[in-house]
Order: C-alpha cells, then sequence, then structure tokens
C-alpha cells in the first residue's frame, strides 16, 4: 500500500510538471506582472490588437457550477435550461421562506404528516438520549387544577352512598382500576371505600393496598374531590355480604362506560342498597363520553395523589443512581420494558425463531392454555403471518438490540431491562447482551438482602421496576401493555424532555423480511420511522388512551 502511495504521488508530480506553461520571455513576464497588479474588484483591459475581446482567463474563469447557469448559446444569449433554472430557483425561495414564517407562528403541537413529525418551534437537532428543549416547553402539567364553579364534595353522610371494588390483575393494571373507582364515585356523588387489591391467578400476590402507596396521602389529597373512607363502614355489619351477594353488587358493566350508563343503571341501586360493589372493574370507564373534569381526575389520581410508599421511592432512587454511576463518569441510562416472557409469547400466537422442539412445545403450551384458540393448530402459522405484519408481535431481543443499534447507540449504552424471566433463558438474550454488554436488572444491581424486604410482595418489586423506568433517560418499550402505556404517559406528563421509545413493529418486520436490504438502508428506515414516535404530545382522538397520551384533558399551554 505504501508503494503504491509513492507511485502515485511521483505520477502526480510528474503530470503537474509536464503540464506546466512554457517559460515566457522577458516582456511577457513584464506584461504577466502588469496584469497581476491590476485590482479583481475592476474590470479587465480589452487586448484589441486582433479585434478581439480577451479576458484574463486566471482571474476571469467562471466556477464549472455557475457556468452551467450562465453558459451563451450559439447567438450570444441565456440558455432557455439556464432560465428555467433561475426562475425555479427563486420560485423555490420563495416557498421555503413563506413555509418558514407559517411554521414559527403556528401555535406548537406536533403533528404528523406521514413518517415525519412536524414540531412547527422545534430548532434544535434531536439528540440520543433527548428530545429538543424546545419541544418541551409548550406544555405543562395541569391536573392538579380543580375546574373553577366545581362545588366542594358532600360529607360522607350526605353523598348518595359507598362503592367498592377489586382492583385486579398486577400493579399498573390496579392503578387504572383504582383511577376509574375515584371517577366512577365523582360521576355518582358516591363515597369511595378503599379498593382491594385483589389476589390474580397469575401474580398470586396477597398485596394490600396500604403495602404499595401512601394511604393518608392519597385520601388527604383527593379531599376535595371525592370523600373516601379505609374500610367499611361499621354500621354495615355483614362485611362477608359484600363481596358474596348478588344483591349487593353490580355485574355486567360494559368496558369502556359512559357516564350516563352508572347514572342510569348504578345509580338507582346505591341510593336503595347504599351500599354496592362494582364487579368487574377492568376498564369500565371511557375515555371520550365522560366530562372532561372527569378525565382530568383522573390524571390527578394518577401523577399526583398514588404515591408509593417512601421505602418503595427510596430504593428506587438508589437503583437509579447506581445505573449513572456504574462507571468512572455519570452516564445516562436506558431503560428497557423486555415483554418476551413465556406466557406473553404463547398469547401472542406468533411465530418465533427456535428449535423445533421449543415449537413443539409451546404449540402443547398454547394448547393445554387457549384451547379455543388453538383449535386443531393448523391456521397458527397464517395467523401468525398476519400478526408480525401487523406489528402485534412481541420483539425478540435480537431484533430489539439490532433496531437500537441503528438508532446510533453505542455498545457502552447502560441498559436497565425490566422484565419477568425472559423465553428461551440466556440463549434467547445472547444476541442483546452481545451487542449491548451493560445491561442489568435489578437483582444485579441490588444486594440480595436490599430486595428482600421487597419480594413477600410482587407488586413492590413491580413498583421498583416502574419507578426506575420512570426515572431513566429514555425509555424503551418492546409490546403494548399497562406497564409502558403508564410509563409513556407518566413521562409525557412530567415533561417530555426524554425520550420514550415506540417501535413501530409493522414496519420493522417488513425491513427484518428483507435479505436484500443493506444495512445502511436500515438505518435510515429505522430513523425516519422513529422520528415520530420519541414520547412528545400528540393531538388526540375519539377513545384515545387516556394513560398513554394525557395531553388533551390533562396539560394545558405553557
Amino acid at each position: 500500500m505504501a508503494a503504491e502511495l509513492r507511485e502515485l504521488r511521483h505520477s502526480s508530480s510528474i503530470g503537474s510538471r509536464s503540464s506546466s506553461s512554457p517559460r515566457k520571455n522577458p516582456q511577457q513576464q513584464q506584461q504577466q506582472q502588469r496584469d497581476d497588479d491590476v485590482s479583481p474588484l475592476l474590470s479587465d483591459s480589452d487586448d484589441t490588437s486582433d479585434g478581439v475581446h480577451v479576458r484574463n482567463s486566471r482571474d476571469h474563469r467562471p466556477p464549472f457550477f455557475w457556468s452551467h447557469f450562465f453558459s451563451e448559446d450559439s447567438r450570444g444569449s441565456p440558455s432557455k435550461l439556464s432560465l428555467f433554472l433561475i426562475i425555479f430557483l427563486v420560485v423555490a425561495g420563495f416557498v421555503s421562506v413563506s413555509s418558514l414564517i407559517r411554521r414559527l407562528n403556528a401555535p406548537y403541537l406536533c403533528q404528523k404528516e406521514g413518517l415525519i413529525l412536524q414540531c412547527p418551534r422545534v430548532k434544535e437537532a434531536p439528540s440520543l438520549w433527548e428530545n429538543p428543549l424546545s419541544a418541551t416547553t409548550s406544555w405543562k402539567p395541569c391536573a392538579e387544577r380543580r375546574s373553577s364553579g366545581i362545588s366542594d364534595p358532600p360529607a360522607e353522610n350526605e353523598t348518595n352512598g359507598y362503592i367498592f371494588i377489586h382492583a385486579e390483575g398486577g400493579l399498573n393494571q390496579q392503578r387504572i382500576a383504582i383511577c376509574n373507582a375515584v371517577g366512577v364515585a365523582k360521576i355518582l356523588n358516591a363515597t369511595l371505600i378503599l379498593p382491594v387489591l385483589k389476589q390474580d391467578q397469575i401474580w398470586k400476590d396477597q398485596t394490600k393496598f396500604e403495602d404499595i402507596f401512601d394511604v393518608d396521602h392519597f385520601i388527604d389529597y383527593l379531599k376535595d374531590d371525592v370523600p373516601i373512607v379505609r374500610d367499611i363502614p361499621e354500621w354495615f355489619t355483614d362485611k362477608s355480604e359484600l363481596f358474596t351477594s348478588i344483591r349487593r353488587t353490580v355485574k355486567n358493566i360494559p368496558k369502556y362506560a359512559s357516564a350516563q350508563f352508572y347514572i342510569d343503571n348504578v345509580l338507582p341501586r346505591i341510593k336503595e342498597k347504599k351500599i354496592m360493589a362494582l364487579k368487574p372493574f377492568v376498564d369500565r370507564l371511557g375515555y371520550d363520553n365522560v366530562p372532561q373534569e372527569i378525565n382530568r381526575l383522573r390524571c390527578r389520581v394518577n401523577y399526583h395523589a398514588l404515591k408509593f410508599l417512601p421505602e418503595i421511592e427510596q430504593m428506587a432512587d438508589s437503583l437509579a443512581s447506581r445505573m449513572r454511576n456504574r462507571t468512572a463518569n455519570s452516564n445516562p441510562y436506558m431503560a428497557l420494558h423486555l415483554r418476551f416472557e413465556k406466557g406473553m409469547v404463547g398469547l401472542s400466537f406468533c411465530d418465533f425463531v427456535g428449535t423445533r422442539e421449543e415449537k413443539v412445545k409451546m404449540a402443547e403450551y398454547r394448547k393445554k392454555e387457549w384451547p379455543r384458540r388453538y383449535k386443531n393448530g393448523s391456521h397458527l402459522w397464517q395467523l401468525a403471518l398476519q400478526k408480525r405484519k401487523e406489528g402485534r408481535c412481541p420483539l425478540e431481543p435480537g431484533e430489539v438490540a439490532v433496531i437500537l443499534r441503528a438508532m446510533g447507540y453505542p455498545k457502552e449504552t447502560q441498559i436497565y431491562v425490566a422484565s419477568g424471566q425472559v423465553y428461551g433463558g440466556q440463549n434467547r438474550m445472547a444476541p442483546l447482551r452481545n451487542m449491548f454488554p451493560n445491561l442489568v436488572t435489578k437483582e444485579e444491581l441490588a444486594s440480595k438482602e436490599e430486595l428482600d424486604g421487597f419480594r413477600k410482595h410482587v407488586t413492590s418489586l413491580a413498583a421498583l421496576d416502574f419507578l426506575v423506568c420512570l426515572k431513566s433517560d429514555v425509555f424503551v418499550m418492546t409490546h403494548g401493555g399497562n406497564f409502558a402505556k403508564l410509563i409513556i404517559g407518566n413521562r409525557r406528563y412530567m415533561g417530555h424532555k426524554l425520550k420514550s421509545i415506540k417501535p413501530d413493529k409493522g414496519l420493522m418486520s417488513k425491513s427484518f423480511g428483507d435479505p436484500y436490504m443493506g444495512w445502511a438502508t436500515f438505518v435510515e428506515d429505522v430513523v425516519v420511522t422513529h422520528q415520530t414516535r420519541t414520547g412528545l404530545p400528540e393531538e388526540t382522538f375519539p377513545n384515545y388512551d387516556l394513560w398513554e397520551n394525557p395531553l388533551t384533558p390533562c396539560m394545558c399551554r405553557a
């Protein structure tokens, strides 16, 4: 290689010497000196000895680019192509200036135009770790405000009665149920009995409300909205009846029920019986069919009233601090919610890379757990292909690693993983760990003794994951679910400067399935696709999910 370079330099020097001008005579050198003394701002003298206009070619030769625009045809007039290009540039400049002025004067609200997120007042280029600062200063949280004209709630003994719910499912499903219960109590002008966190068949946890949340803060913060009591009133002697009696239970409440449904169907029974249980109570209150003040109240519960116990908050702060200080320097960290547990893989009915033995065992598992959906299994392959095209399949750890690398995150990135037992174990995690070796869980950050105090309640461990993800510099979800929705919504509400990345699994499946796509093209697709998916405010629409995007009812213009 060195010999080739020397040969190239030698040939270049010979070429330059051979192409140099011949030696001038003394008279020519004097004339050249006089020409060089002429200022370049003045026009050249005309040499008319032969009746021909001659220019100094060294000082006035036009650049190649401009010679195209101002070339002259045989008749000495500008070419038609040159005139067309000049007119085109003038029109394009006028349109660009007009567009810029219109964007600067537009009210801030990011809008999607195809794959591009248009943020009129965003000037800074987005970085890996945060959204542009100017995109995060036009909206602020305001769910703590109560609308003017709202009267104070009546005393406990002056309400229409008491309502009681079981908050079912995991921690985040329970959280949503609690927020909805407060909203329903407000609609019915009822007193809310502190919800019971019901044991779930999967979670198998006996956690009580006071084992996770600060009860005193919850009741005190909402005292101006809804009366809340810790337990069933003493005058109601047969407490077991509230859990078992059909006469004391309102059933068949439709999903996303309207405020009017509760007024028409639940309120009369509460006035008659004074105490009623609402069962089941998962997603039993709508979003666009209730007053905006009720939606704002649910945000007030979610973001202000529901606080984890101090010991949970302190442990989460410690874990977040350890993530940022794992190396000699302080570093940002990414939180990855990796939903690839066996139950999620089975329930998705998607097809994943694996051995024939793994696929046989997964088929047996699905047939046992979901026999009606499994049928004879003959339709599952076509179903799996369709679901993957629609973006309804969880991302595998290796796919997540490739997407993050394409976005520009380096190998040294510190990643906190919040997940259950990953299906496939270490073999399935290997591609992700190889590309991002600085990947840890709470079990690796904290000692066994530190976590023992939280192990008696599964929801306590889930609360730690929730808070560490909430405090991260970048949050990445790999599949849907209440955990990811609540994290993204919370980060939007509290200040959407930090990124929350929601991969477009449908578009990514097409890229992963293209064997001819090069890396550069894939990187471009990933970057362009995810410009609109970083947790900035978006316009809402009917039946929007309040928990993921609280913009309209719960945030105000700064």
